[in-house]
């Protein structure tokens, strides 16, 4: 027998190839149900390269035969009686036609296609429907349409994760989870419009409220990723930084389209999560790109918080609108001025350069992200880590229904409290690493010091360079840097050391390890299998006569329109590096030679 492989080569399967390959059938074999002996027989044709013919199926009997005139290869199976079960009265396994000479195969319809990729799928949501056709065209040799992968696949998800509709509709019983597990957890959803079409989500788990509030620094941060699945929407975020410089999500939320009234709403969920606890929490500072929308929710349900840019937008729209070298590394210089009086000097420096930066500075005034006039504290964060996260989120489920992706979401922050608290257990010092690298490094800075003790707590520090003050009981320093990082600079650590006093004690309470510990303390409770879950009413996915439906924001069908890449947009000028660590234009961080 002959058949044609991926390749284009001619295969000839000799009589133990086929016997191999068909010991899965002989007088005798049973099946659970007529459809697994429907099955098998198609696997075991594509396998063979040969056209099946079904004669007939029924509750009773399956009759199929080789769809070759003159071919004697026939199979009869019946159903046992009292039973579901099928089995094979007469098999005739002999071939005699040449098989199927081509790669399309009748058999190989959207069904298979699914059932062949399923483990495959399981492991890797963006298996994409190119890479399924090319895949079972090497290993089957058959060829598919890419409407028949990408079809297989949408059924192979739904068998395993279910319906983007089923996802939505069981949102109610979800939220009804995630706060029977875990206990003093934030979990609501609603709908909006007569037809209850998905609206908003708001999920906040104790262990990170918990944590937030023993030992994460008053400091937030804002921004949002556009989901790209088969219903349109947007995922918002509200993430604190752990004492370590860890990312720790506090609150996500789904939302049928990033508008100012989702933003507002997501705003007023944080508020309420927060209320219990703001009379006792110093001030928040708040990061964000500070969008109108963030900006006016940020006013309205926070109007005591420090609001300030999220400095990499910031720093982007300058060299965009500039494209100037030598301006944006006096930008960076001015960013980082410690003092009005530095500043100014930087921005008098940039406007003999240009005017055009007087403008700017008034669309983005300084005092929203400028380190001399931010009144706020950011403990030397000054950009957004919560975007690269969100990205990969966005990028990660946007194949899966909505539970799933909250699932997969749970599952990284739960795996980060699991891995973040095992390592902890490993720390000897007082302080967090992070702190204790930089301590060390203010420690050794404060040598070439000379320190003048004016009191009891009120030091004058003497460099070749200029005189700090510094006050060890208000922890304050005339450089701003203990202000600004929450831990002793190199004046600072003078003054201590002259006094005999450990200089790790001075540091803010949230750098100890102990308080780094507090915070991962909790543990985030798994969710039940969907089977297990509590039905409210007649409607397993309903709470009462809340029945949640699609948003209508749904991706539009075919392929998304290409950009027409112009001839002048390809003359693009050369790419400038830009220093990761001082941020300066003309070298990378591997070759920055600046202090750290």
């Amino acid at each position: 027998m002959q058949c044609l492989m991926a390749d284009g080569a001619l295969l000839t399967l000799d009589s133990d190839d086929i016997l191999a390959t068909q010991h899965v059938l002989a007088v005798g074999r049973e099946f659970p149900d007529v459809e697994t002996c429907r099955r098998t027989l198609k696997d075991l044709a594509i396998a063979l390269h040969f056209d099946l013919r079904i004669v007939k199926s029924d509750r009773s009997r399956f009759i199929a035969k080789c769809s070759k005139e003159g071919c004697p290869w026939r199979i009869h199976a019946a159903k046992c009686p009292g039973v579901q079960t099928f089995t094979v009265r007469t098999l005739n396994s002999e071939h005699t036609c040449e098989g199927v000479r081509d790669l399309h195969h009748q058999q190989a319809s959207v069904g298979w296609v699914a059932r062949s990729v399923e483990a495959r799928i399981r492991d890797n949501p963006q298996y994409k429907p190119k890479e399924i056709l090319q895949d079972i065209r090497d290993e089957h040799g058959v060829a598919v349409s890419y409407m028949q992968a990408w079809r297989g696949k949408e059924r192979s998800m739904a068998a395993l994760h279910g319906t983007y509709e089923e996802g939505y509709r069981f949102l109610p019983a979800y939220c009804e989870q995630i706060k029977l597990v875990n206990p003093g957890s934030f979990a609501s959803v609603s709908a909006s419009g007569p037809e209850n079409c998905f609206q908003r989500l708001f999920i906040a788990y104790r262990a990170c409220i918990s944590g937030f509030f023993s030992s994460c620094r008053p400091l937030l941060e804002l921004d949002r990723a556009h989901l790209k699945g088969k219903y349109l929407g947007a995922i918002l975020c509200a993430a604190a930084v752990d004492a370590d410089d860890g990312l720790f999500p506090l609150a996500i939320a789904i939302v049928d389209n990033e508008s100012d009234e989702n933003w507002s709403w997501f705003l007023s969920e944080l508020r309420k999560l927060l209320g219990m606890n703001t009379d006792s929490m110093p001030r928040l500072t708040i990061l964000s790109e500070r969008q109108s929308a963030i900006v006016e929710a940020v006013e309205t349900h926070f109007p005591t918080a420090f609001h300030g840019f999220c400095l990499r937008y910031v720093s982007e729209n300058f060299r965009d609108t500039f494209k100037n070298t030598k301006l944006v590394n006096i930008f960076w210089h001015a960013v980082y001025a410690l003092t009005a009086a530095e500043f100014e000097t930087k921005i008098s420096e940039m406007v003999e350069i240009s005017q055009d930066v007087v403008p700017w500075f008034e669309l983005y005034p300084p005092h929203l992200w400028a380190v001399a006039y931010f009144e706020g504290v950011r403990y030397g964060h000054f950009g957004l880590g919560i975007t690269e996260v969100l990205y990969n989120w966005a990028l990660e489920c946007h194949e899966l229904p909505i539970i799933q992706m909250m699932e997969h979401i749970r599952h990284q922050i739960s795996s980060w409290f699991d891995n973040r608290r095992e390592l902890s257990m490993r720390w000897n010092s007082i302080l967090v690493p992070s702190a204790e690298r930089r301590i060390t490094e203010a420690v050794a800075d404060a040598r070439c010091y000379q320190v003048l003790r004016a009191n009891e707590v009120e030091f004058e520090i003497v460099s070749t360079e200029r005189t700090n003050i510094v006050d060890i009981r208000t922890r304050v320093c005339s450089c701003r840097r203990w202000q600004i990082y929450g831990l002793p600079c190199a004046h600072a650590a003078a003054a201590l050391i002259s006094c005999g006093r450990n200089v790790h004690l001075f540091a803010e309470p949230c750098f100890t390890v102990s308080s780094y510990q507090q915070t991962y303390s909790q543990m985030i409770g798994e969710i039940p299998d969907r089977s297990l879950w509590k039905e409210e009413g007649e409607e397993v996915g309903g709470v009462g006569s809340l029945r949640i439906r699609p948003p209508k924001t749904r991706r539009p069908p075919g392929r998304p329109k290409k950009k027409v890449v112009r001839v002048e947009n390809l003359k693009r000028p050369k790419r400038i590096v830009q220093c990761g660590r001082c941020h300066l234009l003309g070298h990378s961080q591997k070759k920055c030679t600046q202090p750290i």
